[in-house]
């Protein structure tokens, strides 16, 4: 479970981590949703793309401590999201979710 303790808000019921070079590739390629309770989080991760993706998303870029430093929202398919300085992890989640969980930069997330 991802959560944010800035807001005492659950941000992922289910959330995947993808800690190598194959898994960061795939991301969530292939899918055809990203349902509202899933994100997949990108280890050493400091810029996107949602090449092959079929559905708009949200992503939200942490510092090694899991701070919010940079939030994208309703990313499209076939877009490049450029290099964030200081980002280690990129979490990609459901297009709406960086306003429906109320994410905002400055807060910090951890996974329980």
């Amino acid at each position: 479970m991802l959560y944010n303790i800035s807001n005492d808000r659950v941000i992922a019921e289910n959330i995947s981590i993808a800690d190598n070079f194959l898994k960061r590739l795939k991301g969530l390629m292939g899918r055809k949703a990203l349902k509202k309770s899933e994100g997949l989080m990108l280890m050493s991760c400091n810029s996107i793309h949602t090449c092959f993706m079929r559905f708009p998303i949200d992503v939200v870029f942490l510092d090694m401590d899991f701070k919010v430093i940079s939030l994208k929202k309703e990313v499209k398919p076939w877009r490049l999201v450029s290099i964030v300085k200081k980002a280690y992890i990129a979490v990609e989640l459901p297009a709406g979710a960086v306003e429906f969980k109320e994410i905002s930069l400055g807060d910090r997330l951890i996974i329980k």
